[in-house]
């Protein structure tokens, strides 16, 4: 996949089928889009091209509302990351600016997707809306098919029992704890990817040593407090383990500790890139002030979740 920061430099892309949005989470409605991008370019003998922006348009549009406390599923990084595995030809970064978002319909379609990229066929999700206020959609594009030389087609809404799936219904349930449910949504565990550094010596005396990991970007969803079920990848390797949010009352900052089981020699991950995938979670967060009582509590978590399949 190759990944683009603006539309002057994308060279010659054949035949280019096209969506645009969002795509936080890349979620099991997204996949249906990049599915059937991919599909399309292949049987026109072209290349898939995806339209992303940063940041979330809602926080350059709405920075005191809407977007002020608005957390993403995903770091720019982990969304590159997850769309690289979809089989994306390629990958167009804008960043959106309130100047951008003055870019009219009529503009964003002619001027830039069939006038500089050349679009063959433009993909939109179910109800999807682009241009200055979110002014035009599908309809608006398959009344340009009649006097331009391109297709355009929109894919249905995605159910999971009934459920439609989205980038918010997605948030809701992680700021839950329903991380089971998330990741059904997802269609792939929940990740937070980052820097580990060495972690709280108080679970270190009693036996637990822990890496925190270090949240990148601020905007970067945590889910609800409490100890889950979780697998670490760094450097090509897998280690199965459990974690702990705890958010500051303070500065309403989360604390992510990661204890690991298959691994004990934690410290030399320290400083290394690392992607946690949660799998389940099992507990409230717990204020146990004695020693004695964390520790029993922390074997009992290890060993409910070293019976867990994972």
């Amino acid at each position: 996949m190759q990944v683009h920061h603006n539309f002057e430099n994308l060279g010659n892309i054949k035949n280019p089928v096209v969506t645009t949005g969002t795509f936080d989470g890349v979620h099991l409605g997204h996949k249906v889009i990049i599915d059937r991008l991919n599909f399309l370019a292949k049987t026109i003998g072209g290349e898939s091209v995806l339209i992303t922006f940063h940041p979330h348009p809602r926080k350059v549009l709405y920075p005191d509302t809407a977007g002020k406390s608005l957390k993403l599923i995903n770091s720019q990084k982990e969304k590159i990351q997850l769309l690289e595995k979809t089989g994306l030809d390629h990958l167009v970064i804008i960043e959106f600016t309130k100047e951008f978002a003055q870019t009219t319909s009529q503009e964003f379609v002619e001027g830039i997707l069939l006038g500089k990229l050349h679009a063959k066929i433009i993909i939109v999700g179910f109800n999807h809306h682009f241009g200055h206020n979110r002014e035009k959609d599908y309809s608006y594009l398959y009344e340009l098919t009649k006097s331009h030389d391109f297709k355009v087609e929109e894919i249905p809404e995605q159910d999971l029992e009934n459920e439609t799936v989205s980038s918010t219904i997605t948030r809701k349930a992680l700021l839950d704890g329903r991380v089971q449910r998330a990741n059904a949504y997802l269609d792939h565990f929940f990740i937070i990817s980052g820097i580990l550094q060495k972690g709280d010596t108080k679970c270190e005396k009693i036996g637990f040593p822990t890496l925190e990991m270090i949240i990148e970007e601020k905007e970067k969803l945590v889910p609800k407090d409490g100890v889950y079920a979780i697998s670490v990848e760094s450097e090509n390797k897998r280690y199965r383990g459990m974690l702990n949010v705890k958010t500051s009352a303070e500065d309403q900052k989360p604390s992510v500790q990661v204890h690991l089981f298959d691994y004990n020699k934690n410290y030399s991950l320290i400083n290394k890139q690392a992607t946690i995938a949660f799998h389940k979670r099992m507990r409230d967060e717990l204020h146990l002030n004695d020693t004695d009582g964390l520790k029993n509590q922390l074997k009992k978590d290890r060993l409910e979740i070293e019976e867990l399949i994972y």
